[in-house]
Formats: C-alpha cells, sequence, structure tokens
C-alpha cells in the first residue's frame, strides 16, 4: 500500500536529489524509499539469529559473483532505481 509522506528539506538538497535520481532513472520517491529499505536492513542485521536460523546458514550454495540485491530489485520491480551506498 503506498501511502503519502511529506517531508521538508533544504531547497539545494532536493534539487540534488531530484537530478541524482533523474540520472539513475527513477523518481525521487523511489530512491528514498529504497534509501530507507537500506538503513532498515542495516539495522536489522543486528538483532540476533535463534539458533534454529543459525543452523540454516551456509545450506545453500551459491554462485561466488551471485548478487542477491540485484536478484530482489529484479524480483519485487524496483530493477530500475539502484542506490548506491557507502559502507564503512
Amino acid at each position: 500500500m503506498q501511502t503519502k509522506l511529506t517531508i521538508t528539506l533544504d531547497q539545494s538538497t532536493i534539487e540534488q536529489a531530484k537530478l541524482y535520481a533523474k540520472n539513475r532513472g527513477c523518481s525521487l520517491s523511489e530512491l528514498i524509499e529504497n534509501y530507507l529499505k537500506v538503513v532498515l536492513e542495516d539495522s536489522l542485521r543486528k538483532i540476533k539469529l535463534s539458533p534454529s536460523v543459525k543452523k540454516l546458514k551456509g545450506s545453500i550454495n551459491l554462485p561466488d559473483d551471485f548478487n542477491y540485491k540485484k536478484e530482489l530489485s529484479e524480483l519485487f520491480g524496483r530493477g530500475k532505481c539502484r542506490l548506491v551506498t557507502m559502507r564503512k
């Protein structure tokens, strides 16, 4: 379900973000949504896994070049708007 959200940002930030999104072939809304998903995904990684889930780790053998983010993006129709993140 899509829900409208109003946010207040500096005008130059908005202009730069619109250009960034346009250069990647997506809307500003898609860009912000994808960014929030990445941020939330990072926070979820800090959750402790139960012993049952830990047992599943390594049960699937994938190719070394497998890109799960790409596959999920294509599966859920988000392939056109790629968010480039800087990891520490």
